[in-house]
């Protein structure tokens, strides 16, 4: 049987090379499966994800694969540092060109990827927080944009630069690019043709986004359904509505989209009064009420505009109906619209102006039941 090594070899050079390289080997698995780990939680956005059995399968494999490919690259140039000659395995001066050739370059090439990457999230950063400064109400909303805009850029961005990193350092290991970059074109067809659905996703999120129609953290209705914009993607964009439930709309999908907090917001009631309280009277009433609600600490930020009596709307059979509104910053309507109702309720009842509610009047004239509606 042919030796290990050129010549005798003494057992404790050869236990301390093969200790050494598996400590090696480990620290670089550990390492690994620590870079895949994180690079996962990135992509699902959801860490408990992670202790799933689908996601600790891969996560395994990236370690286990790490050690054994560091172990049978790392054992006989260690052999070689120990001072034996090995008659097999990689040669050390061999690992150290391609260390210091294509290794370097594959090093530098993932380092620029990083910093890049990092450069363009510190960009976007810096571009939200300068572009939402202030507490007006217009600062807030350039505050939406910018969020919109900021993870859209960041999310591209980092596709582009990690693709093109891959396939360069693909290229490093000797690996030919050209069947991958025609794939990627015929792919790139395939999508023109086969995909329309996909192609018109992107293409109408696009100039949603571009035209500020809808940003992240407002309060819209898409398609009839009502909630708040938690996420804009190119494809598709994410709605929750009060009971927590989400739904997602693909961009091409929505024919009807109503923004309910851009810019101010109106809470607007329509106020039944009997037919004989005075109109005058009780719309004076609603504007102390409105101009004390706007001078109370706990609501001032949030009312742009004194409340606004737009007067006599209907008159139904039992009451004459009067409508106000009042503005307020977005999505706080429903709370300052909540403290005003509750407010006219205790008003009318301090002001002695009755609540309508309709009446049944039954009259008996000459043995002869009538029945009539009587407003009170």
């Amino acid at each position: 049987m042919t030796p290990l090594f050129e010549s005798n070899a003494s057992s404790h050079m050869v236990l301390l090379a093969l200790v050494s390289t598996l400590v090696l080997a480990s620290l670089a698995a550990f390492a690994a499966g620590r870079l895949a780990r994180h690079a996962l939680q990135k992509v699902l956005g959801d860490h408990l994800a992670i202790s799933s059995p689908l996601v600790r399968g891969p996560l395994r494999l990236v370690s286990v694969t790490t050690f054994v490919l560091c172990t049978s690259l790392m054992l006989f140039p260690a052999f070689e540092l120990a001072g034996l000659r090995p008659r097999t395995g990689v040669p050390l001066r061999t690992i150290a060109e391609w260390a210091f050739g294509h290794g370097l370059k594959i090093l530098v090439i993932g380092m620029l990827a990083y910093a890049l990457v990092r450069t363009i999230a510190l960009m976007v950063r810096r571009f939200e927080y300068e572009t939402s400064r202030g507490t007006t109400v217009d600062a807030l909303e350039r505050g939406k944009r910018a969020r919109t805009l900021g993870s859209l850029v960041n999310s591209v961005a980092t596709i582009a630069i990690v693709g093109a990193a891959v396939l360069m350092i693909l290229q490093q290991f000797g690996v030919d690019i050209t069947p991958i970059l025609t794939g990627a074109g015929i792919a790139g067809l395939a999508v023109g043709f086969g995909a329309q659905t996909l192609v018109r996703d992107v293409i109408s999120g696009f100039f949603m986004i571009l035209e500020d129609q809808v940003r992240v953290g407002d309060s819209a209705a898409i398609n009839g359904t009502g909630g708040l914009v938690e996420e804009i993607n190119l494809r598709t964009i994410v709605l929750r509505d009060e009971e927590g439930t989400v739904h997602v709309f693909p961009n091409g999908s929505i024919t009807t989209l109503a923004n309910r907090s851009k810019e101010f917001s109106f809470y607007v009631i329509t106020l039944p009064i009997p037919y004989h309280e005075n109109v005058d009277r009780v719309a004076g009433i609603l504007r102390d009420l409105g101009a004390d609600l706007q001078k109370d600490p706990r609501y001032n930020a949030f009312i742009l505009e004194p409340i606004e009596i737009m007067g006599v709307d209907a008159f139904t059979d039992w009451a004459v109906q009067i409508k106000l509104r009042i503005k307020t910053v977005p999505q706080r309507q429903y709370e300052v619209g909540r403290e005003l109702r509750k407010r006219i309720r205790l008003a009318f009842d301090q002001h002695g102006v009755a609540v309508p509610f309709p009446e049944r009047l039954v009259a008996v004239r000459d043995g002869a039941v009538r029945e009539g509606a009587e407003p009170r």
